[in-house]
């Protein structure tokens, strides 16, 4: 279930709540992990911009729409989304999906591997 945790600019939610809102088309899904670890496996569409690179590709980020930051285990997604709001992104569209792509894999939702999105 969503929750926000008192000082985190970002609202946690599942692997689960991540696939709804992206089927629903409201959200884009950031893998904020290291390069191999992408081409290992990653969500299905994530968009690669590992977590020391958020800053200065900030710009990259869709203006609109929900931001969802992943990583293996829910802490470097949640560094990214601090340092997406740090840059001035609407905390309401910040959202880390902490039990991350070990997990999003577990439940067989859709993945990709190598550098296809």
């Amino acid at each position: 279930m969503a929750r926000n945790v008192p000082g985190e600019p970002y609202t946690r939610i599942s692997a689960e709540e991540a696939h709804e809102m992206l089927n629903a088309g409201e959200a884009t899904m950031i893998d904020v992990r290291r390069p191999d670890e992408y081409e290992g496996a990653h969500v299905k569409n994530a968009v690669l911009i590992p977590v020391d690179d958020v800053i200065p590709r900030f710009d990259e980020l869709p203006t609109e729409g929900k931001l969802l930051f992943i990583c293996e285990v829910g802490a470097r997604s949640g560094l990214a989304a601090e340092y997406a709001a740090a840059m001035g992104a609407d905390t309401a569209r910040l959202y880390n999906v902490e039990d991350g792509t070990g997990t999003w894999i577990e439940k067989k939702l859709p993945y990709s591997t190598g550098t296809t999105k």
